[in-house]
């Protein structure tokens, strides 16, 4: 287990009173988790920046009528195979799917992925969560 370090933090109140108020909006349980959440949320970027093996989703939401379009999304999902952890795919009514695509790998592969089936005609939103295969978080 790792070792607990207490450590001081100067701010204006005026920010202060800002950051409680949002820390309460998003349920964290005090500031300290807040200050966590942030901290892991830089180094996830940081892993990205640098290029290490990550992990992440995206997802997109499109109309299974439009002609070919779901040909297409196969078509580029199979061109980066290895990054493909899984992908799962939900009927969100008679006309829209929505589709998440869990992957694995270097970030700007992944970023090559999530741009391409993005930006395909008939995709009506497209989204990259970054996040991290853990390895190096505490």
């Amino acid at each position: 287990m790792s070792q607990l370090v207490r450590f001081g933090v100067s701010l204006e109140k005026e920010l202060l009173e800002k950051f409680d108020r949002r820390i309460g909006e998003k349920h964290y349980p005090n500031r300290s988790e807040a200050f966590r959440d942030l901290i892991r949320e830089d180094l996830v970027k940081k892993e990205w920046a640098e290029g290490k093996d990550v992990a992440g989703a995206i997802t997109l939401v499109y109309d299974h009528h439009r002609r070919e379009l779901v040909n297409k999304l196969v078509d580029i999902q199979h061109d980066f195979h290895e990054l493909i952890v899984s992908s799962q795919h939900i009927h969100m009514d008679e006309s829209n799917c929505l589709e998440i695509i869990a992957v694995k790998g270097k970030p700007k592969r992944i970023e090559e992925l999530a741009y391409r089936v993005k930006s395909t005609k008939g995709v009506k939103h497209g989204s990259l969560v970054m996040a991290s295969t853990g390895k190096g978080l505490a």
